[in-house]
Order: structure tokens, then C-alpha cells, then sequence
């Protein structure tokens, strides 16, 4: 502790006071202190802390299913983030149930100190959870009721967009883009800016390897003369990238194929993907930081939302040689 008050420019009680999440603490001083901890990689004693302050030091984290390598990465991410705050995290996955989530808090709800939820279970289930916890929702569209983290839609849209034009891209399709609130809508009026003023035609309810290439011929036939798919997940284009190859269309000479999440598949499929990386970790530091400052009693009234920074990560897909 006292490395990390020396870097931070406090005392050790400030770094006592940071890490207890007590109130009253200046935001300047939270933020540098967190960033020395961060740097030092230092964990707080839990232990301790718990019988100071008579919180358990348990966080829930919600995440709809383990199965989808995106949330798993995401809801890893969380844990460790959790977890070097000196607090531990519970996973529970919820598979897309209301009630399944209300029943779990039900039962263990006095345990935990905050909760984590990734994706949106809803308005009504999300005004109740925030009279009784500490709320933080990911990737659930910036509903306003609760503290919420986003990875950036509108800027990834952009990204795709400018690397298509820059590409000779201007016939795609969109696959599965409603994953996220406002994706379809973002994409096109992304594309639009960047002179493909044809609206491309979306097709949802993609989410799946096996969806992703089922739809590839649907794809083909609503626009016969495409040039890319532009895919809502990594396991979208993946289904997408086989279904191709089985069919002899070369990626990217005759169709390029982008996706979205940076999954470790992609760097090693042939081609290799490009793809958008929302960035797990920094998701997951953002929706921590969110937490702790509702738990600490540091936050204002109001629901915050952060926008989370992206990445473009150009590969083969429809970069071809050039990679």
C-alpha cells in the first residue's frame, strides 16, 4: 500500500479510504490512485477490508450464456477486474431469463455487494435490481436507468466504413448488426457518410457460426452482386468465411467478410479476420470503476453511461495480400 500512495502523490489512509470504497473522497484522488494500482498491479487485502467495513466483497456478474465466446471473454475480463480491486465475483449465467435472474438475486442477493450485468434484461427488472444494489449494465444500450458501459457503436460503424470505401467497397450486406441497440442504423448512416448512399440490405437474428453460414446464400440472393458482409460477431463471420469457401467464393477477391468481438479464431481461420476489438478489458475497468463509485457513495444521483473506445484490426478478410 504504501508503494501505491508513494506513486499516487497520498497517504496511505487515502489509498485505505480508495480501496474501502468510503465516501468523500476527492474524484482527482480516486482516479489517481486506481491508476497506481493499476500500474503496480497491487491487491488489496479483501479479507480485511470486509471486517472494516461489514461488506462481503462479492460482486454478481450476470452474463446471459457462457457458450458465446464474446460474453465468456467479456464476463473473464470482469472477473479480473474484480478481482484485482481486491474484491471476488460471482458468475451467474441467466440464459436470457428474466425471471431466471430475478430468482438468483432472490436467493443470494443479500450477499453481494453490487452487480455486473451484461446485456439488457429489461426496464422493468433493471428499476427494480437498482433499489436494492449497486448496478452497473454492459453492453445493454445506454438504457438510462442504470450506470451503463458501451463499447462505441457509432465510431466502429465509422471504422468499418472508411476501411470499405478505402477498399473499393460499396455493395455490402449486414448480418446479425442488430445484436446491438442501434447497430443497423449506425452501419448505414456510417456507410452513408462515407458515400455508399445505397441503404445495405440487413438481415437479423444472425448470432451463431451455424447462422452465419446458413445465411450466406439468403445473403447472395437479396443482393446478388455484393462485395462484403459485414458481420455483428466474430462467430457470425466465421459461419460466414466457411460457407464461402465451401461455395468457392474467394474472400476477400469476390467478397470480403468483417466481423466484430477480435475472438482468437479469427487470427488463425484462413483468411485471417479483420474484425472490430470493443476492447473487453477496457469495458470491463470502465463498468468497475462505475460500480465502485456507487459504492463507495461517491457517484452522482443520475445514471452515467460511458462510451467505450474501439479498434479496428485489419487482417486478410479483405485485405487480401496487403496484410
Amino acid at each position: 500500500m504504501r508503494d501505491v500512495a508513494a506513486l499516487a502523490g497520498v497517504s496511505v489512509k487515502t489509498v485505505s479510504r480508495v480501496v474501502n470504497l468510503e465516501p468523500h473522497t476527492r474524484p482527482e484522488v480516486v482516479r489517481r490512485v486506481r491508476a497506481a494500482i493499476a500500474e503496480l498491479d497491487w491487491v488489496p487485502n479483501g479479507s480485511a477490508r470486509t471486517l472494516r467495513t461489514g461488506r462481503t466483497g462479492l460482486v454478481a456478474v450476470a452474463v446471459t450464456e457462457l457458450r458465446r465466446p464474446h460474453l465468456a471473454m467479456l464476463g473473464e475480463a470482469l472477473v479480473d477486474e474484480i478481482g484485482r480491486r481486491g474484491l471476488q465475483a460471482a458468475v451467474e449465467p441467466t440464459h436470457g431469463d428474466p425471471a431466471r435472474l430475478r430468482d438468483l438475486l432472490d436467493a443470494r442477493g443479500r450477499i453481494f455487494d453490487g452487480l455486473v450485468l451484461i446485456g439488457d434484461p429489461g426496464e422493468d427488472l433493471l428499476t427494480g435490481l437498482r433499489a436494492q444494489h449497486p448496478v452497473v449494465l454492459v453492453h445493454g444500450g445506454g438504457r438510462g436507468t442504470v450506470d451503463a458501459v458501451d463499447a462505441d457503436l457509432v465510431e466502429a460503424a465509422s471504422l468499418v466504413a472508411r476501411h470499405l470505401v478505402v477498399m473499393g467497397r460499396s455493395r455490402p450486406v449486414l448480418l446479425g448488426l442488430d445484436r446491438g441497440a442501434g447497430g443497423v442504423e449506425a452501419m448505414r448512416a456510417a456507410l452513408a457518410s462515407a458515400g455508399v448512399t445505397e441503404p445495405a440490405p440487413a438481415i437479423g437474428g444472425v448470432r451463431t457460426r451455424a447462422d452465419g453460414a446458413d445465411v450466406v446464400d439468403r445473403a447472395r440472393r437479396e443482393r446478388p452482386d455484393l462485395d462484403t458482409l459485414v458481420c455483428g460477431s466474430d462467430e457470425v463471420a466465421l459461419g460466414a468465411l466457411a460457407a464461402l469457401a465451401r461455395d468457392g467464393v474467394a474472400v476477400p477477391d469476390d467478397v470480403a467478410v468483417i466481423g466484430f468481438d477480435d475472438l482468437d479464431d479469427g487470427q488463425f481461420t484462413t483468411p485471417s479476420l479483420t474484425t472490430v476489438d470493443p476492447g473487453p478489458g477496457r469495458l470491463a475497468r470502465a463498468a468497475i470503476d462505475l460500480l465502485a463509485d456507487r459504492l463507495s457513495g461517491t457517484a452522482p444521483a443520475e445514471p452515467r453511461r460511458v462510451i467505450s473506445p474501439v479498434e479496428l484490426i485489419r487482417r486478410e478478410s479483405t485485405l487480401g495480400g496487403m496484410s
